[in-house]
């Protein structure tokens, strides 16, 4: 099948790029489109405001742009979905976000979602968005692991803190789907799983899943319009 799936890590930490690779590997399948994970090394070293969000955009399209001819989809993988809708109006090919695609992937899952997030500050980014989706309803808690990319290097000190929250996610606010609210997280799905008991959602890996299959259907990206 011609063209790749590119998967773009809108943060400069490669660290983080060889943990989406590792996820989405199993996705990797014999008459599949191929698929490669990128880093932006114009990014930050992590997404952590608005301002990281709104500033790496031009970066993003160009990058995008740059890869446009040997696309078959795009994948922007970042919980913000940063310059996702710009991506859209730029290219022909399929776009998907991680968080739209994650939260989505949740509601299949389970009648009510929570969201395991990096930072405090992540939440407002995130309601706003949960908000304009129509999903609040489903919606029941947006809790933070307070741990920033670096810091998030550290294996038992990350699964702790997810687990902690997983927990408060689920016994307090009732969630029965949780959505890990970074790609830098991907490493620790299945143990999160296992401890929980409850569906965990890795946020890349529903991007590619619905990418692949936008690419095999001959599901474009633009709307077609006639006349």
């Amino acid at each position: 099948m011609s063209g790749t799936i590119y998967v773009i890590n809108p943060n400069s930490t490669e660290r983080v790029t060889r943990e989406i690779d590792v996820a989405i590997a199993p996705l990797r399948i014999a008459g599949g489109p191929a698929i490669a994970c990128l880093t932006l090394a114009e990014g930050p070293p992590g997404i952590q405001s608005q301002r990281d969000v709104d500033g790496l955009i031009p970066s993003l399209l160009k990058r995008a742009a740059g890869l446009e001819s040997e696309a078959a989809a795009f994948v922007v993988a970042c919980f913000s979905d940063p310059g996702m809708h710009a991506l859209r109006e730029q290219s022909e090919k399929p776009v998907l976000g991680i968080a739209e695609a994650g939260v989505l992937t949740a509601l299949t899952l389970g009648q009510r979602f929570g969201i395991v997030a990096m930072l405090q500050n992540s939440i407002p980014r995130h309601l706003r968005y949960l908000g304009a989706m129509g999903v609040m309803d489903r919606f029941v808690g947006d809790v933070p692991v307070n741990l920033t990319i670096a810091e998030m290097a550290d294996d038992a000190l990350t699964l702790g803190r997810m687990l902690a929250v997983g927990r408060t996610l689920r016994d307090t606010h009732y969630a029965d789907v949780l959505v890990m609210g970074c790609a830098g997280m991907a490493r620790f799905r299945e143990p999160l799983e296992q401890e929980l008991g409850i569906p965990i959602v890795e946020p890349t890996q529903a991007a590619v899943t619905m990418a692949i299959g936008r690419v095999r259907l001959g599901w474009g990206g633009r709307p077609l319009r006639k006349g």
